[in-house]
């Protein structure tokens, strides 16, 4: 039996964290199990010895996914096996990836692996924050070079008391929900979601996240230490010459410096202008020189053209376009523009434009969960896309990306906590980029609340977003915060660093940031500095449309909900459906129903007031209790020799004597006049206590005609 390696990390509130390695996956390059109460996650690392040809990236690759049989499940579909990754599973590999990313050295360029695998689960603790810890504790433990230990955690706050790594019931609870990767030092990456919160109090939860983060690195160095793999492997991954890259620097520089500081606002006459100096520096060597240092150019002028747009800016204050640092693109909206969608809206920021429409939809519409430890259903959607065109690309679009998902799911949790409640309808919202340059998710974000108020949402309040930029010297003694960042100011940059909100308080956010040494300081600047953008871009959405429209358009599906006693559901269902499927043909409405809380809720829906009210008017009737001495309208269902059978009121017959049809006396009812379908007008006279069935009278709505025997008196 092996002995594995184990360190403890105690949360404070009486559950731990436990590390293990040495006793799985022992061919991994490094591989750890994590485990805090029965929630259970293999990490397990592996990276090539050597980088491909002509590599000059970090080829990193996370993997996430959680087994069934974790919680004790089936996996849904006909092969009842694990198949694509969940919008969950992804957005989990994209927490990990973020944090780990920037800390590998810059010239390594192997082929990294990281699988992470959620083998047990108990339903209460979540696993998404465990996951970067336990990825980082391979990476320790192996000797793959990683400039770490990271974590991550989950800070969620409720009744003002701030959790760390909550619970699922716990955060059910929360205002702020936010995720936080971070080494000993820095922070490396923030999202969340939360409602309506400040810039200091959000700043306040990264802080209480970094001190739990120190915590686990620390172990994570222990862990380290008593594996022996303080050593990492060497590695030569680039080949450079450096007279070369002098030459480049010499010959290339200023010219690149005067494209930065030249304010050219067209992306792609910026970017033919910079590629066009380095291939003038191309022409002067020969055909055989291109062949040996082609790829060494390409690295090295890409750090001049990086530099020049960095001076440019902490020199002189000028960013690419010319604006200053806290200066917003010119802005443009449009409402309505397509007239077969429930609500559209273009929204336009320079050289990024979303279009987005809404779609309102019934119960049947809802999108159904059913991940490892989420089962449910989402009444509100947000997918986002970004074609190849919309940044000039001349190549095919194939299926959604992990940053589709990932740039969705941010704009989903800006907008929805505005979302008004108890919204009868599901809402689904589609962001189609058709120009980028810089921040597209944001732009999702205000064209999707536009596209709201559009549609006769009426949301609690406008949100907004704005995304931010870095550039910084070391130890952060020279820096300059960029106020919506141009997609080069991201590439070159040090963060991106995006918040979303309404006028009173933060509801969404992201970060990357790509460097060492990023103090509160800065953040603290970089977030008050986009509120003041966010405002600003708020002023321009409301110059648009300042509040939602009074009702829906005249093609959006109307939708009445009704509570009903839960010993009513299967009367308005009826036997097979019958009764309600009746209803629906006969209104051409469509009705849901589904019990809550003990009550059964009924939705019913259609395109017209007509048949809404029609249908309506039949549930009522079908739920409605019969009272002795009302008057109904009735349709004849049957005809017995001894009487009638009617509906008075749906699904509830009664029985027609044939001494209550006239005050004459009937002796056969086939001289009674009546026939199945027939109209009449009827009297509920009495209700049998210990039967139930219901006695009808005609002949008490009639003139009584006078007895022969006696003469007629005034009250006859």
């Amino acid at each position: 039996m092996i002995k594995p390696i184990t360190k403890s990390i105690a949360l404070g509130d009486g559950r731990t964290i436990t590390l293990e390695t040495g006793k799985l996956a022992k061919q991994a390059d490094g591989a750890v199990m994590l485990r805090m109460n029965n929630t259970m996650i293999l990490a397990a690392v592996c990276a090539a010895k050597d980088a491909k040809p002509d590599v000059d990236f970090m080829p990193l690759q996370v993997e996430y996914k959680e087994k069934f049989s974790a919680n004790g499940r089936f996996p849904g579909g006909f092969q009842k096996r694990e198949a694509r990754p969940s919008d969950y599973e992804i957005l989990t590999c994209r927490l990990v990836d973020r944090a780990l990313r920037p800390l590998f050295p810059d010239d390594y360029h192997a082929d990294v692996f990281v699988t992470l695998t959620l083998f047990s689960a108990d339903g209460e603790d979540i696993p998404d924050a465990l996951a970067g810890l336990a990825a980082s504790a391979a990476l320790s433990v192996s000797d793959i070079p990683f400039n770490g230990p990271i974590s991550e955690v989950r800070v969620a706050r409720v009744d003002g008391q701030f959790i760390i790594n909550p619970t699922f019931s716990q955060l059910a609870q929360a205002d702020m929900d936010i995720v936080v990767g971070a080494t000993m030092d820095n922070i490396m990456m923030v999202e969340g979601e939360m409602k309506e919160v400040s810039e200091a109090e959000m700043l306040e939860a990264i802080k209480v996240a970094h001190e739990a983060i120190k915590v686990q690195c620390q172990a994570q160095i222990e862990l380290m230490e008593e594996c022996g793999k303080t050593v990492k492997r060497e590695y030569c991954h680039e080949v450079n010459d450096e007279d070369l890259k002098k030459d480049i620097w010499a010959k290339c520089y200023d010219k690149a410096y005067a494209v930065a500081t030249s304010c050219n606002t067209n992306k792609h006459e910026r970017s033919d202008n910079f590629a066009a100096i380095v291939e003038e520096y191309k022409a002067q060597l020969t055909e055989e020189e291109l062949a040996e240092k082609g790829s060494l150019i390409g690295r090295y002028y890409h750090d001049v053209e990086k530099e020049a747009m960095r001076r440019s800016i902490l020199d002189e204050g000028k960013r690419l376009d010319g604006r200053k640092t806290t200066e917003i693109r010119p802005i443009w909206s449009e409402i309505d523009y397509l007239p077969g969608a429930h609500g559209s809206a273009i929204f336009t920021r320079g050289e990024t434009q979303s279009l987005t429409t809404v779609t309102l939809g019934t119960k049947l519409d809802e999108k159904i969960i059913d991940d490892v430890l989420n089962n449910g259903k989402e009444r509100f959607l947000l997918h986002y896309n970004f074609p190849p065109f919309s940044t000039g690309d001349a190549r095919p679009a194939r299926g959604i990306s992990r940053r589709e998902i990932g740039h969705g799911n941010l704009a989903h949790r800006a907008l929805k906590p505005m979302l008004p409640e108890n919204y009868p309808y599901v809402v689904r919202v589609v962001s189609d980029i058709l120009e980028s340059n810089g921040s597209s998710s944001m732009a999702t974000v205000c064209a999707g609340t536009l596209a709201l108020m559009d549609a006769g949402v009426q949301i609690k309040k406008p949100v907004t977003g704005i995304a931010m930029g870095l550039i910084s010297e070391k130890k952060g003694t020279n820096f300059a915060v960029l106020s919506d960042i141009l997609g080069d100011e991201d590439h070159l940059g040090d963060m991106d660093f995006k918040v979303c909100g309404t006028k009173d308080g933060i509801t969404a956010t992201q970060m990357d940031i790509k460097v060492d040494g990023l103090s509160y300081e800065i953040l603290e600047t970089a977030l008050n500095q986009a509120r003041e953008g966010r405002l600003h871009i708020m002023g321009k959405v409301l110059e648009t449309i300042a509040e939602p429209r009074a009702d829906l358009k005249d093609h959006a599906p109307r939708i009445e909900v009704l509570m009903i006693a839960k010993d009513f559901i299967g009367a308005v269902i009826g036997p097979g459906g019958k009764i309600i499927q009746g209803i629906q043909e006969e209104t051409g409405a469509v009705i849901t129903i589904e019990e809550i809380d003990g009550c059964g809720r009924v939705e019913i829906s259609a395109t017209n007031r007509a048949s809404i009210d029609a249908a309506l008017a039949k549930v009522k009737g079908i739920v409605a209790v019969p009272e002795v001495g009302e008057v109904y309208q009735a349709t004849v269902r049957s005809v017995m020799p001894y009487g009638a059978f009617c509906e008075f009121m749906p699904g509830k017959d009664g029985l027609l004597h044939i001494s209550e049809i006239s005050w004459e006396r009937i002796e056969d009812m086939e001289k009674s006049g009546l026939k199945e379908g027939d109209k009449i007008e009827v009297k509920l006279i009495d209700i049998d206590p210990k039967t139930g069935k219901l006695k009808l009278s005609r002949k008490v709505l009639l003139p009584r005609p006078p007895r022969p025997d006696r003469p007629v008196k005034k009250e006859d």
